[in-house]
């Protein structure tokens, strides 16, 4: 393993408008919800979602407008749901290297990052921000990692969640997403396209470990008013769908209002 290389998934964001809401439907739809905190210097709190396998789901709010925020106006816009995802690279300095050596230029970094928890204590990282909002956004620890991802009893869910199995991403033309996403993830990491759906769609996946990506999007033969197409209007290209690895028993979709507007599924 070299310090370039992507490692997983690091965290699915969700902005919400209230955060204690969405955190008590989230512990009623059976998930272990930990305080996260407040990040210097923003207008933002959240709270967490972890999982077995590392990853987690960010429930974040604003406390004051944050126009400069692309996740704040979107949540002004389109309301709450998906608004991001990140990759946990090894090194966010070598990742980011190596894909700009690779002619990626949609990455903004190094930006370093820090959260206060509720216990006061200082969590620190370094990212690499995307500036199309397709791609992932990079972001790797400072100060250790259990810090900021907590371990133990907030990994288990009652509802039997583990981790995440796929997610899916929603952009607007799948070529010129593959291609950042090839100057991104380097040639080691297949990407495996398939051919148009029965609606059109066009899709691609790739994975990190068990983790799976995929990436859809509308094509010639989607009709104007499908859902991808209507859901990219509103919301613009990023997360649309997760699935969670839950025990293998018959997939179930999550209510989508008590998960503030993520489609969820345990599967």
């Amino acid at each position: 393993m070299n310090n370039a290389t992507l490692l997983g998934i690091d965290h699915v964001v969700i902005a919400v408008n209230d955060l204690a809401v969405a955190a008590a439907d989230y512990r009623a739809l059976g998930f272990s919800v930990t305080p996260g905190g407040r990040h210097p210097g923003r207008a933002t709190e959240n709270a967490l979602v972890v999982f077995a396998d590392g990853a987690y789901l960010e429930l974040i709010t604003y406390h004051a407008p944050a126009p400069d925020e692309r996740w704040w106006r979107t949540l002004q816009a389109a309301g709450s749901g998906f608004v991001d995802h990140a990759l946990w690279p090894e090194d966010t300095l070598a990742a980011l290297a190596a894909a700009r050596a690779r002619g990626l230029d949609a990455l903004v970094g190094p930006v370093p990052g820090s959260r206060v928890r509720p216990d006061g204590q200082r969590i620190e990282w370094v990212s690499a921000r995307a500036t199309t909002p397709e791609l992932p956004f990079l972001c790797a620890d400072r100060t250790p990692r259990a810090l900021r991802v907590p371990e133990g009893e907030a990994r288990r869910h009652a509802n039997g969640a583990q981790g995440i199995a796929e997610l899916v991403v929603a952009v607007d033309a799948l070529d010129a997403a593959l291609a950042r996403c090839r100057a991104l993830l380097g040639p080691a990491l297949p990407l495996v396209t398939a051919p148009p759906d029965a609606q059109g769609l066009q899709r691609a996946h790739y994975r990190l470990g068990a983790q799976r990506l995929q990436l859809v999007a509308p094509g010639p033969a989607t009709a104007p008013g499908h859902a991808l197409r209507e859901r990219l209007h509103r919301r613009g290209p990023g997360p649309c769908a997760l699935t969670l690895a839950a025990g293998g028993g018959t997939p179930r979709a999550l209510d989508l209002a008590a998960c503030h507007g993520a489609a969820i599924t345990l599967a």
